[in-house]
């Protein structure tokens, strides 16, 4: 067993004595609603991947991805096309989805430094006092072990692609066979079908590695999208200008992608800071696993350091090569989500079954010439959510509110018919997906990234958005205050900070800022007003 391994069974050990007095706290705020939960109870799929971003989804993007089942659920269903995330990196995002609250409430703000309490409050928890079974399969990523969950495996920390380990329940660390996107389907379906006691309702979370760098494919993909050339994002060469916090992050394609570790050209006469990672993870692969990806990658990587390239050659290849295995893991996540459907379908489960789709956060797939996530601008900031709902709620197509994803518990607990604790920040969505317009939903959403210094180099920041501008406030070793007229410039290439005639909208802006920062009593808050 790893050091890893022992800090999380050593923490979940002594929190156990405070799960359990945080459940008996907590009975007198859990009323289950007799409505609805009696004679065909409501059940919750919620399928999580990490760094799918909403323009590699067809149904949102057709410029570059066909995903017909991910397709299946938007067009039976709903998109919410202003939805967003609290804090853009993946442990904190599933700390916020998980509680209801913001990173610093919730008390996971980066990957680096902190430990999740799992005896806190959690939405599976409160389901789970109203009589549901709930179970997680896949990710977990918050160093803690799971609580509130009546069956669940995990990767440790961000997993293995092939022949992957999981800890299991007795905090043993088993190895299985497979490529990891198929193995957490087979394991959420096994109990689905097996397991579960089918007399009660059950919240199950699926939550996928996919598509998470270094977007190592099924080796049953890796031909496809060969013969696709892609667009580059128009500003794939941003240069940054007036723009300091952007300029001095650290995951340019051009510049941060490793050409072994995420590209996958190595030969036994090249180095680069990342091929120990490359040989660990080809490592695990069996003979037949090995022998097809030397197969494809051998020939392409022969071609790539006999041509010698440089420059914007060079570096209009690399994002071509980001594109495809990007691509080609998509592949792997929208079949396995068609398994999902396809066995609640068989079974007579959709009517009564609430099924979600999102992503921990968005991704940059080249916007501005990077990839990775964290920065509040939109491709990191937006993800996507789409839903499949129940029989009874004939809400069908886009909902244009604010959402974030503080507001999946609120949400999951209210359709359940539980009441939702008064301490969740987030709101329930059951309004909008009755196809209500309720006259007092937010206007504004907050934002705070917290892990610097840390890999990537994106500075700290907090910020507002509401439906037309973003205001950001780099802080920490630096002191810099972005605007963005999202209408007029949606891909934020202009700062308008201190520009002439914004005054009237930065202060607007501030004041948004100020009350979002009271209204979620974060500690860390700028001065208002700023002189």
């Amino acid at each position: 067993m790893t050091k890893q391994y022992s800090k999380a069974i050593i923490y979940t050990t002594l929190s156990s004595a405070a799960a359990a007095a945080c459940v008996l706290a907590n009975q007198s705020c859990v009323k289950a609603k007799a409505a609805g939960i009696q004679q065909k109870p409501l059940n919750i799929v919620y399928i999580m991947t990490d760094d799918h971003t909403a323009q590699m989804m067809s149904c949102y993007d057709k410029r570059f991805a066909n995903t017909p089942n991910l397709d299946r659920i938007a067009n039976d269903g709903v998109r919410f096309t202003n939805s967003f995330v609290a804090n853009s990196l993946s442990g904190p995002s599933r700390a916020c989805m998980l509680t209801g609250k913001h990173s610093h409430k919730n008390g996971f703000t980066d990957n680096t430094t902190c430990v999740f309490d799992s005896s806190q409050p959690t939405f599976p928890k409160y389901l789970q006092e109203a009589g549901y079974q709930t179970a997680l399969f896949g990710k977990w990523h918050l160093e803690s072990l799971p609580q509130g969950f009546d069956r669940w495996e995990i990767v440790p920390g961000q997993g293995d692609y092939y022949n992957p380990d999981f800890i299991v329940e007795s905090g043993d660390t088993v190895q299985v066979h497979g490529y990891l996107t198929d193995l957490i389907t087979d394991k959420s379906l096994d109990w689905l079908e097996n397991e579960r006691d089918k007399s009660k309702p059950f919240c199950l979370l699926i939550h996928h590695k996919a598509i998470h760098r270094n977007w190592l494919a099924d080796t049953a993909h890796l031909t496809l999208f060969e013969d696709k050339v892609f667009e580059l994002p128009e500003n794939y060469y941003d240069d940054y200008s007036g723009r300091k916090a952007a300029a001095e992050q650290e995951m340019s394609i051009i510049e941060d992608m490793d050409l072994i570790y995420d590209l996958k050209m190595n030969r036994a006469d090249k180095d680069s800071r990342l091929k120990a990672r490359y040989e660990s993870y080809v490592g695990r692969m069996d003979s037949a696993q090995r022998a097809a990806w030397d197969a494809f990658y051998d020939p392409i990587t022969e071609d790539f350091y006999a041509r010698n390239m440089t420059g914007k050659e060079l570096a209009e290849w690399k994002y071509q090569r980001y594109m495809r295995d990007y691509l080609k893991v998509v592949k792997s996540l929208d079949d396995n989500v068609g398994r999902v459907l396809d066995y609640l379908e068989a079974h007579d489960m959709l009517d009564n079954t609430l099924v979600v789709y999102t992503s921990d956060q968005g991704f940059y797939m080249g916007e501005h010439g990077w990839f990775d996530k964290r920065f509040m601008y939109e491709e990191s900031f937006h993800t996507p959510l789409i839903m499949h709902l129940p029989a009874g709620m004939d809400r069908r197509g886009d909902i244009d509110q604010m959402v974030q994803n503080i507001d999946y518990g609120p949400t999951f607990l209210d359709l359940a018919g539980v009441e939702v604790p008064e301490d969740m920040q987030g709101v329930s969505l059951v309004p909008l997906l009755k196809g209500e317009n309720p006259e007092d939903w937010r206007e504004a959403l907050y934002y705070h990234f917290y892990e610097y210094p840390a890999e990537h180099s994106v500075k700290r920041h907090y910020g507002v958005r509401d439906g037309r501008y973003k205001l950001i406030h780099f802080y920490n070793d630096i002191d810099e205050w972005e605007l963005y007229d999202l209408a007029n410039d949606p891909t934020e290439m202009h700062n308008l900070y201190g520009q002439e005639g914004t005054d009237s909208v930065t202060s607007v802006m501030m004041a948004k800022l100020k009350d979002l920062q009271e209204q979620y009593d974060d500690p860390i808050r700028f001065t208002f007003p700023i002189k």
